[in-house]
């Protein structure tokens, strides 16, 4: 056998992930900024945060990061967004076709992994296959944290789950959860907030209504994309992202805005 490759075996392999992974978690227990939700208003949001140098830490409880956005509507993956939503494919870098007019379609899995690239090449850290079950609250109820579990754990039927949570420190939270609005949930369970829950599907409301209610809705914490709409009582909008990234913007430029 001829051989290619360096003489690296198992424990060397095994060393360099448990090291370099311990590293990042240890520098990531306290953070400028946690996003919990990989999705697009998610991954846009931690772009706009980490671009000016600040540690921004995105929560999946997935093990794949980009949520609806690489699968589209129905199994068919192309995604749509609408005027001028378009300008931010142009950011990072997804070519487009106009289907119809101020309507435009690009390949789901090309603009995932484009934005996924986007985050991690303006330094976004992630954790997947994580869980919020509980939020860290301070002085006023303020929003300090999360605390957080292995999705596995957290799936396992409670008679067999015995794992403590860890909790991680931050200054600002971001709920990219989607349709479950997590984080905000986590504070209606103590009273402090009563979700709406999202409105049935209206395409030319909810796109603008989504950007527009994007905001901080308690101390210490922000809401972007569908979260907005759970959040709210907003319509939903279906299978067209242009406002999860045009949310994901907002969200991040807020959070910048607090940083200060």
């Amino acid at each position: 056998m001829k051989k290619i490759f360096s003489k690296v075996g198992e424990k060397e392999v095994t060393r360099a992930i448990v090291e370099e992974f311990a590293k990042q978690f240890l520098d990531y227990v306290e953070s400028d900024c946690i996003i919990v939700g990989g999705g697009p208003s998610g991954l846009m949001a931690g772009s706009v945060i980490s671009k000016k140098g600040n540690k921004v830490l995105i929560i999946e409880r997935n093990n794949y990061l980009g949520g609806g956005f690489w699968l589209g509507g129905y199994l068919m993956n192309m995604i749509t967004v609408r005027d001028p939503a378009q300008k931010m494919l142009d950011k990072i870098g997804v070519p487009y076709r106009e289907s119809s007019k101020s309507l435009y379609v690009a390949d789901g899995p090309h603009a995932c992994s484009k934005l996924i690239a986007y985050a991690c090449d303006r330094g976004v850290k992630f954790a997947n296959m994580t869980m919020v079950n509980d939020v860290v609250l301070r002085e006023k109820n303020r929003v300090c944290g999360v605390v957080i579990n292995w999705t596995p754990v957290e799936e396992l039927p409670r008679g067999l789950a015995c794992v403590d949570p860890v909790a991680l420190e931050t200054k600002i939270v971001i709920d990219a959860t989607g349709h479950d609005a997590t984080v905000v949930k986590k504070l209606e369970e103590r009273g402090i907030i009563k979700l709406k829950g999202e409105g049935a599907m209206w395409i030319e409301q909810s796109e603008d209504l989504v950007v527009e209610y994007t905001s901080e809705v308690h101390p210490g914490l922000i809401v972007c994309g569908m979260s907005v709409s759970a959040t709210f009582g907003l319509p939903r909008m279906g299978p067209t992202f242009g406002s999860m990234l045009l949310s994901g913007e907002k969200a991040g430029n807020l959070v910048l805005e607090k940083l200060k």
